[in-house]
C-alpha cells in the first residue's frame, strides 16, 4: 500500500466509532488551558482541573493574567504537575494577551506555520500541545501526533521505531487533505483506538484494525 493506507486506516476507525467530536470544551480559551492541563496525565484529571476553574472564576485570560502562581497551582491540583502547569499556563495567557489581545480570533488570523513557531517559543509549549491549539481552538489544519499515534502506526508498520514527533505530523499533512474536520476527527479516533484496543498490551483479536498490516507510507 501507500499513501491510501492512512485513508483506510480512518475509514475503518471512522466507520467503528462514529463521530466523536472532540475537544471538548466550552470555547476556545478553555481548549487552549485544556492543551496544557493534559499534559502527562488522564482527561478525567483534566475535566477536574477545568471545573475547578470555573468554579472559582478563573477560566478566562484575564483571570489567569490576575490570579497570582500559587493560588492557580492549588486550584489545577487535579490536573497533576500543577507548580508546572500553572507556570505554564501564564506563559501561554501572557503570550496571548500580548500578541494577540487575548482574541482568539486575532490568533486564528495568523499565519499557520508563523503561529505554530510563535506558540512553540512559549515556555512549556511543545509541538503536540502547539498542534492541539491549532487544530482545536484555532481551526487551523495542523495535525496532532501523540503516544498513541506513534503505537499504532508503529505496530502497522506505517512510521519508523525511531520516527520523530515532526516526522509523524508531516506524514499526514503530506498525504491526507489539509482539512480541519479530518485532522479533529482522525486525532480522535487514534485516541479512542488507543485507550480501547491498541492498549500497552494490545487486543488485537477483537480490533476494527485487525488484518490491516500495510506496508510503510514514506516519510
Amino acid at each position: 500500500m501507500g499513501p491510501e493506507a492512512l485513508l483506510d486506516v480512518y475509514e475503518r476507525l471512522n466507520d467503528h466509532f462514529g463521530p466523536l467530536h472532540w475537544w471538548p470544551a466550552d470555547g476556545p480559551f478553555e481548549v487552549m488551558v485544556g492543551t496544557v492541563l493534559t499534559q502527562n496525565t488522564a482527561w478525567t484529571n483534566v475535566e477536574k482541573a477545568i471545573a475547578a476553574l470555573k468554579a472559582r472564576g478563573l477560566l478566562s485570560p484575564e483571570a489567569i493574567a490576575g490570579c497570582d502562581e500559587e493560588t492557580l497551582a492549588g486550584v489545577i491540583r487535579p490536573a497533576g504537575f500543577y507548580h508546572i502547569k500553572a507556570r505554564r499556563l501564564k506563559s501561554l495567557v501572557r503570550f496571548f494577551q500580548e500578541e494577540y489581545g487575548g482574541e482568539v480570533a486575532r490568533m486564528a488570523a495568523e499565519n499557520l506555520t508563523e503561529l505554530r513557531d510563535a506558540l512553540l517559543s512559549v515556555s512549556g509549549v511543545g509541538e503536540e500541545t502547539a498542534d492541539c491549539i491549532l487544530l482545536y481552538a484555532c481551526e487551523k489544519p495542523s495535525f496532532v501526533s501523540d503516544a498513541y499515534t506513534r503505537r499504532i502506526l508503529g505496530r502497522h508498520r506505517l512510521i519508523a521505531q525511531e520516527a520523530t514527533y515532526g516526522q509523524i505530523r508531516n506524514l499526514f499533512m503530506a498525504h491526507l487533505p489539509q482539512e480541519v474536520a479530518l485532522f479533529n476527527q482522525y486525532h480522535a479516533l487514534l485516541v479512542n483506538l488507543g485507550k480501547h484496543f491498541c492498549r500497552k498490551t494490545p487486543r488485537c483479536g477483537i480490533c476494527p484494525l485487525q488484518g490491516l498490516l500495510p506496508a510503510a507510507v514514506p516519510m
